[in-house]
C-alpha cells in the first residue's frame, strides 16, 4: 500500500500504473531490478577517468596538460599506456582551440617516437584543430543565465555520431564556453551538455581548463565558480613540483593528483617528468607509462588480495614469515602473473605511499601483527 498526497491510501498496483503514466518521464520501478545483473563500473581509465562522462583535467598555462592528453589519445587508439595504466581502447577525436596542426603534429611524432609507434597506424585518432577560429561551443542566450548550443557543437555532435569515438578531448574550457565561468548556472549546464554528448553517444569527455589564482594559490586547482568541480564525477589536476619557498628545484617535473573521485580515491598523486618531448614516469627506474603499468597492477592486484583475504579471516605478514605476503600472494590464483618480487615492491611502494600499514588482529590474549588496508584503517 501506499499513501497519496492527499492521505490516501493507495493500492500498490494503482500506484505502479501511475507511475508508469507520467507523460514525458522515464520511470523505473525500483522492485524491478531485483534480480538482475549489477553493471561494473566502467572505467576509461582505472581509478582515474570514469568511461560515459566528463573528467575535467585543470593545469596552469605551461604546465603541459595538452601534450598529457594528447599522449592519452595516443594510448587510447594504440594499446598503448598512459600514467601506468591501459585506457579502454577505441577511437578518440581530439577538438583542440589552442594549438595548430603545425604544433599538433611535431607533438605526434615525439609521442610516437616514445611509444615506439608510427603516425600511420593512428587511424582512430581524429584531430580538429580550431587555433584561431571562433571555437565558441556554447553562450547565453541574450541577457540571460541560459546556455545555447552554437552551430560548432551541432557539427562536433555530428562529428561524434560519425566516427563513435570511445574518447572526447576538448582543449580548453576557455575558448569553448562563451559564458561566465563563475555563474554557478551556467557552469553547471555547460557539463550538462557534454555530459549529453556522453549518453548520446556512448563516449566519455576529458575537458581541459585552466585553473583560477584562487585555485593555485589554494593548490586546490579549481577553475571559476566552484559548479565545474561539483558538475563532473572526476577531476585531475596537473601542477609543477615546487619545493620551500616556491621554487621550482626541477623545471621538469609534475605531478598529476585526483581532486576530485565520485568512483575512487582522490589525493592520488602521479610523479610524471617531462623528456625529450613528452611526459614519462619520474621514476628513473622506469623508461615508459608500459612500466609504470606493470607497477601500477601489481599494487591493484596486492589491495584487491589483501581485501579479499580479510573478507577469509586470513592475515597476511610484512616481515619474513610463513604468512608473508608476498610469498602468500604469489602462489594465490588470483595473482594475475604477479610475482614474489613484484608483491614485495608492490607492498613497499604502499607502506611509503601509505595506503596499507601493519595493524594486529586476534583475541587480546594473543594479539599478532598483520597488514591492514588505508580503507579498513578508516
Amino acid at each position: 500500500m501506499m499513501v497519496g498526497d492527499t492521505g490516501n491510501v493507495i493500492p500498490l498496483k494503482a500506484y505502479e500504473r501511475q507511475a508508469g503514466q507520467s507523460p514525458g518521464l522515464r520511470t523505473i520501478h525500483a522492485p524491478s531490478l531485483a534480480g538482475t545483473p549489477v553493471p561494473d563500473r566502467a572505467w576509461h581509465v582505472e581509478d582515474l577517468i570514469p568511461a560515459r562522462t566528463v573528467t575535467l583535467l585543470n593545469g596552469d598555462g605551461g604546465t603541459g596538460k595538452s601534450l598529457l592528453a594528447l599522449q592519452l589519445a595516443v594510448a587510447t587508439c594504440s594499446d598503448g599506456y598512459w600514467a601506468g595504466r591501459a585506457p579502454e581502447r577505441g577511437g578518440v577525436v581530439y577538438i583542440s582551440a589552442e594549438d595548430d596542426q603545425d604544433e599538433l603534429h611535431r607533438r605526434l611524432v615525439d609521442i610516437c617516437a616514445d611509444s615506439q609507434s608510427r603516425i600511420e597506424d593512428l587511424i582512430g585518432l581524429t584531430l580538429v584543430p580550431l587555433a584561431g577560429e571562433d571555437a565558441i561551443m556554447a553562450t547565453p542566450k541574450g541577457k540571460t543565465n541560459v546556455l545555447q548550443a552554437t552551430e560548432l557543437f551541432g557539427a562536433i555532435d555530428a562529428l561524434i555520431k560519425e566516427q563513435m569515438p570511445c574518447l572526447v578531448v576538448l582543449d580548453t574550457l576557455a575558448d569553448l564556453f562563451g559564458g561566465e565561468e563563475n555563474q554557478r548556472a551556467q557552469a553547471r549546464q555547460f557539463i550538462g551538455m557534454l555530459r549529453g554528448l556522453c549518453l548520446r553517444h556512448d563516449t566519455t569527455v576529458l575537458l581541459l581548463a585552466h585553473p583560477s589564482l584562487a585555485g593555485i594559490s589554494s593548490g586546490s586547482g579549481s577553475s571559476g565558480s566552484t559548479a565545474w568541480n561539483n558538475s563532473v564525477r572526476s577531476r585531475l589536476y596537473l601542477e609543477r613540483v615546487k619545493g620551500e619557498g616556491g621554487t621550482e628545484d626541477d623545471p621538469d617535473l609534475r605531478v598529476l593528483t585526483t581532486k576530485k573521485a565520485n568512483y575512487g580515491r582522490t589525493g592520488y598523486e602521479i610523479r610524471i617528468r617531462w623528456q625529450r618531448g613528452v611526459f614519462r614516469p619520474a621514476n628513473s627506474t622506469q623508461d615508459s607509462f608500459s612500466a609504470m603499468a606493470a607497477q601500477a597492477k601489481a599494487e591493484r592486484v596486492f589491495l584487491d588480495l589483501l581485501a579479499a583475504y580479510e573478507g577469509e579471516g586470513r592475515f597476511v605478514s610484512a616481515s619474513p614469515s610463513a604468512n608473508y605476503a608476498p610469498t602468500v600472494f604469489a602462489k594465490d590464483n588470483r595473482a594475475e602473473g604477479i610475482t614474489k618480487r613484484g608483491f614485495t615492491t608492490a607492498m613497499n611502494r604502499l607502506f611509503e605511499t601509505k595506503r596499507i600499514r601493519v595493524g594486529e588482529h586476534g583475541p587480546a590474549s594473543k594479539r599478532r601483527t598483520c597488514i591492514i588496508a588505508k580503507e579498513t584503517i578508516e
